[in-house]
C-alpha cells in the first residue's frame, strides 16, 4: 500500500510493469473473459432487464471515474490534468447518455470511436510507471475494460445497430470535440486527447518520428481501427446470413 496514492507524476522509477508483460497480458485475458461473459449473459435477457443492465453498467463506470477523482483529491494530487476530457473520459459521458436516452448517432459513436480508443489505451497503457497496487493503475485497466464491455455487450445483443453510412456524423462529433479541447490545452499546458505530444509507449510516437508530427498518426490510425471494426461487423451479418440461409 506504499504507493497506492501515487500517480504517473509522482512515482518513483522502476515500480511499473511492462508492456506485454505476464501482468498486461493477464489483464488483456479479464478484458476479453469479462466482455465474453457480458455479451452472452446480455443477449439471452429481455428488454426491460437489458435496459436495467445498461443503466446499472453505465453507473459503475461512472462510480470508477469518481473513485479515482477522490483518491486524487486525498492524495493531493487533482490538478487540470485529471479533468474529464480524454476521449475516453468523455466515453464515460457518453454511455450514460445511451443507457438512459439511446440514439443512433451514439450507437455507431460507441461502436466506431470508443471501443478502438479503450482498446488502445489497454494496448497501449500510459500507466506502465505505475505499480499493481495502486489506485490509478487499477482504475485505469477496470474502467477501459467496462467502457469495452458495454457497446461490446450492446451490439452483440442487437440494442447497438451500427451502419457506417452513420461515420459523418461520428467524425464530425470528434472534430467538434477536438477544437476546444485543443484550445484547452493550449490555454493550460494540458494534454487531452493526446492532441498536443504523443506519450511514451504510443503509437502516435511512430509517426512523430517519421513525419515531425503524431497528428498525421490521428486520420491514418483512425482509419484503420474505425474500419477494421466495420470490418468485423460486415464479416459476422455475412456469416450469420449464410447460417440462416443454410437453416432454410
Amino acid at each position: 500500500m506504499q504507493y497506492f496514492l501515487e500517480t504517473v507524476d509522482t512515482i518513483q522509477p522502476g515500480l511499473g510493469f511492462r508492456q506485454f508483460g505476464g501482468y498486461h497480458l493477464l489483464w488483456l485475458g479479464i478484458l476479453v473473459a469479462f466482455c465474453t461473459f457480458m455479451a452472452v449473459q446480455y443477449r439471452k435477457q429481455d428488454t426491460e432487464t437489458r435496459a436495467k443492465w445498461r443503466k446499472r453498467m453505465a453507473v459503475a463506470i461512472l462510480l470508477d471515474e469518481l473513485w479515482k477523482m477522490f483518491w486524487l483529491m486525498v492524495g493531493g494530487n487533482y490538478t487540470l490534468g485529471y479533468l474529464p476530457l480524454h476521449l475516453c473520459s468523455i466515453n464515460i459521458i457518453l454511455i450514460a447518455l445511451h443507457a438512459w436516452k439511446p440514439n443512433r448517432t451514439l450507437d455507431n459513436f460507441l461502436y466506431g470511436v470508443c471501443i478502438p480508443g479503450a482498446m488502445a489505451a489497454m494496448l497501449f497503457p500510459s500507466w506502465t510507471a505505475l505499480p499493481p497496487v495502486n489506485f490509478m493503475h487499477l482504475h485505469s485497466f477496470t474502467v477501459h475494460i467496462l467502457l469495452i464491455a458495454y457497446p461490446v455487450m450492446t451490439t452483440v445483443g442487437g440494442d447497438i445497430r451500427p451502419d457506417w453510412r452513420q461515420l459523418p456524423r461520428c467524425i464530425l462529433f470528434t472534430l467538434c470535440m477536438a477544437v476546444p479541447i485543443y484550445l484547452f490545452n493550449l490555454a493550460f499546458d494540458t494534454n487531452f486527447m493526446f492532441l498536443m505530444y504523443a506519450e511514451e509507449g504510443n503509437p502516435l510516437l511512430l509517426f512523430e518520428q517519421m513525419f515531425g508530427s503524431h497528428l498525421v498518426g490521428f486520420p491514418v490510425l483512425g482509419t484503420v481501427f474505425v474500419g477494421a471494426m466495420y470490418l468485423i461487423l460486415y464479416l459476422c451479418r455475412r456469416s450469420a446470413r449464410r447460417k440462416q440461409e443454410v437453416a432454410r
